[in-house]
C-alpha cells in the first residue's frame, strides 16, 4: 500500500501547502533521504565539537534569552535542553485541531532535516514515528508572540519526546508516558542544542498559514460560483466580465475571476433574456466581483508565495553552518508571515462583506420577477429576511477581527526580545474569519438558489444548472417559513465538503471548457 503512494523527502523536496496537506492526510508518505541524513549527522557532530571546545555559543552551552551570557558546563548541556522544553510549555486555551498539530510536526521535521540545526538523527526519526502513527501531541492555542519562534506551542508539541505532555492516539487523549509504554519506546534524552532547535521556529504560524491557504482557496472558488448564481438570479449584466475590460487593468486576480464568472454564465437562457434590458448597470456587489474577489485572490497568492519560502527555510536559532561558524540571528521571527496573514484575513473578510451585500440585494425585490424577501406570500411569512441578519452579524464580527495583529508588539524576555510579530494571533484570527465567511457564503448559496426558482421555465447554463440540482437535492424550495437553521447547516456542509467546486471542475473537464486565463496554474492550491 505504501509503495503505491508518492514519497516526499523531508529536507530535500520542495514543500508546498498542498503537499503538506497530502502528508497530513496520508496521500503522500514522508521519508528522510540518505543525503539529508548525512547533513543531519554532520551538523550534530559540529555541535558536539563545539561543546568539547568549551567556547561559548548561544543555546549550546549558554542560557537562553536574557541568560545568553550565562555559561553552562559541558556536563549540564543535556540537562539544559530537557529543561527548556518544560519551562517553555506555558500554553493556555483550547487545544488546536489535530490536523494543525500534525502539520506542525511535518513542517518542523522538514526544516530540521535540512541539517543546520544540530539535532540528532534519532530525534528526527522519533518525530517521523509520531507523524506516521498519528500520535499527535496536544498543543494549546494561546501563548506564542511569534518571535524567538512559536516557543510555547512548539514546546508542548515536543514534550512527548521526553515522556511528558499528552497525545491524541487511536481516538483517545492519553499521557505521553502511557503511550511510550504501550508502543514499547523510551523517552529521548536530548543532547546539546536539541531542545532549542525543537522550540525555535515558526511552525505554529506556518501551520495556520497552510490551513488559511487551503480554506481561503475554497471560499474564493465558491464566492465566484455563488456570485455568478446571484447575477443570474437577479438578471445582472454579463458585460462587466468581458476580458476586453480587464485587459485594460490587468491584475491577475481580476482577470482570473472575470473569466471564471463569464464561463459560469455562458449558455444561460436567463442571461440571454436580459440582453435588451433597459438597466444600464448593476450595483457594485454584482458588477465589481472581479475587482473585489480578484483583490482577495491577489492577497491569497501573496500569502502562498511567501509561505512556500517559509516552508522550505531553516527558521531556528542559532544556525549551525559548521563547527567554526554558528550564527545567532533572527530567522525565527514571524513577521514575514504575520503581515501576510493579516492581509489574507482582510481578504477573507471582504469576500463575506460583498456576499452579505448581494444577499441584501436579493431581498429588496427590485429585480423584476423576484419577489421581496424571496417569497411570494410575504407578510404572514418573513421569507429570507432574517437570514441576512445572520450574515450581517458575521460580517460585522469579521470587521472586528481584521485589526492587524502584526501591528502590535509587546517586549518579552526582559527586553532581549524587544520586537515580536504576534503572528500566531494573525493565523488564528484568519481562520476564525474564514470560518465565518463559509457561513455567509452558505447563506448566499441558499438565497441565490431561491432567486433562481423565479426565473423558471428559463434555464441556467450547464455549469450553474449542476449547482442548482446539487442544492435542491438537500434543500427544498421555500414556499413558506420554516426552520432555516437546518437549511443553513446543509449549505455550510456543502461549502466545507467542496462538493460544488469538485462537480463544477469535473464538468468543465468533461465539456472541454477552458477558463481562458494565463493565471489558472498560479491560483491552484497544489
Amino acid at each position: 500500500m505504501v509503495a503505491s503512494k508518492k514519497i516526499f523527502y523531508y529536507g530535500e523536496d520542495w514543500l508546498t501547502a498542498g503537499i503538506a496537506l497530502q502528508l497530513v492526510s496520508g496521500e503522500k508518505i514522508g521519508r528522510i533521504s540518505n543525503k539529508c541524513r548525512g547533513n543531519i549527522r554532520r551538523s550534530q557532530e559540529a555541535v558536539a565539537k563545539i561543546v568539547d571546545k568549551g567556547l561559548p555559543v548561544y543555546g549550546i552551552n549558554t542560557g537562553f534569552g536574557p541568560l545568553c551570557t550565562t555559561k553552562i558546563s559541558k556536563d549540564e548541556t543535556n540537562i539544559l535542553q530537557n529543561n527548556i522544553l518544560q519551562s517553555h510549555s506555558v500554553g493556555v486555551g483550547e487545544p488546536i485541531a489535530n490536523e494543525l498539530a500534525k502539520l506542525m510536526l511535518i513542517l518542523k521535521l522538514h526544516a530540521l532535516s535540512k541539517g543546520y540545526s544540530g539535532i540528532a538523527e534519532t530525534t528526527l526519526d522519533r518525530i517521523l514515528w509520531h507523524i506516521e502513527n498519528d500520535a499527535i501531541p496536544t498543543v494549546p492555542s494561546q501563548g506564542s508572540v511569534g518571535a524567538s519562534g512559536d516557543l510555547a506551542p512548539l514546546s508542548h508539541l515536543f514534550l512527548p519526546l521526553i515522556g511528558l505532555g499528552e497525545v491524541h492516539y487511536k481516538g483517545n487523549v492519553i499521557n505521553s508516558d502511557a503511550l511510550l509504554k504501550e508502543v514499547n519506546l523510551k523517552p529521548i534524552n536530548l543532547i546539546a542544542k536539541e531542545g532549542l532547535a525543537l522550540i525555535n521556529g515558526t511552525q505554529f504560524i506556518a501551520a495556520h498559514a497552510v490551513m488559511t491557504i487551503e480554506k481561503l482557496h475554497n471560499c474564493l472558488s465558491h464566492a465566484d460560483i455563488i456570485g455568478a448564481m446571484m447575477i443570474e438570479g437577479l438578471q445582472g449584466s454579463i458585460k462587466p466580465f468581458y476580458k476586453e475590460l480587464h485587459n485594460l487593468r490587468p491584475f491577475k486576480g481580476n482577470i482570473h475571476v472575470a473569466s471564471r464568472i463569464k464561463l459560469l454564465l455562458e449558455g444561460s437562457e436567463i442571461m440571454e433574456d436580459h440582453i435588451d434590458c433597459e438597466r444600464v448597470q448593476d450595483p457594485y456587489s454584482l458588477r465589481c466581483m472581479p475587482q473585489v474577489h480578484g483583490a482577495s485572490r491577489n492577497a491569497w497568492l501573496h500569502l502562498k508565495e511567501l509561505l512556500e519560502t517559509e516552508l522550505n527555510s531553516v527558521t531556528d536559532n542559532p544556525v549551525v553552518i559548521d563547527e567554526d561558524l554558528t550564527i545567532s540571528g533572527g530567522s525565527f521571527h514571524g513577521q514575514p508571515l504575520a503581515m501576510a496573514l493579516d492581509y489574507a484575513c482582510l481578504a477573507a473578510a471582504e469576500l463575506g462583506s460583498i456576499s452579505d451585500r448581494r444577499i441584501y440585494l436579493a431581498l429588496e425585490g427590485n429585480s423584476p420577477g423576484v419577489p421581496k424577501l424571496l417569497m411570494e406570500d410575504s407578510g404572514i411569512n418573513s421569507g429570507y429576511m432574517i437570514l441576512q441578519y445572520t450574515t450581517a452579524a458575521l460580517a460585522s464580527e469579521n470587521k472586528g477581527l481584521c485589526f492587524p495583529s502584526s501591528a502590535d508588539s509587546i517586549p518579552t524576555s526582559l527586553g532581549q526580545e524587544d520586537h515580536v510579530s504576534m503572528g500566531s494571533i494573525s493565523g488564528r484570527k484568519a481562520l476564525q474569519v474564514i470560518e465565518n465567511v463559509e457561513k455567509i457564503l452558505a447563506i448566499e448559496l441558499l438565497t441565490a438558489t431561491q432567486a433562481f426558482e423565479f426565473r423558471k421555465p428559463m434555464k441556467s447554463g450547464i455549469l450553474l444548472d449542476e449547482v442548482h440540482k446539487a442544492v435542491r437535492k438537500k434543500v427544498a424550495f421555500a414556499e413558506k417559513d420554516r426552520v432555516f437553521a437546518k437549511d443553513i447547516a446543509c449549505g455550510i456542509s456543502m461549502i466545507k465538503s467542496k462538493e460544488i467546486v469538485s462537480s463544477i471542475n469535473k464538468l468543465i473537464k468533461q465539456q472541454g471548457l477552458s477558463l481562458n486565463t494565463p493565471y489558472s496554474e498560479e491560483f491552484e492550491l497544489y
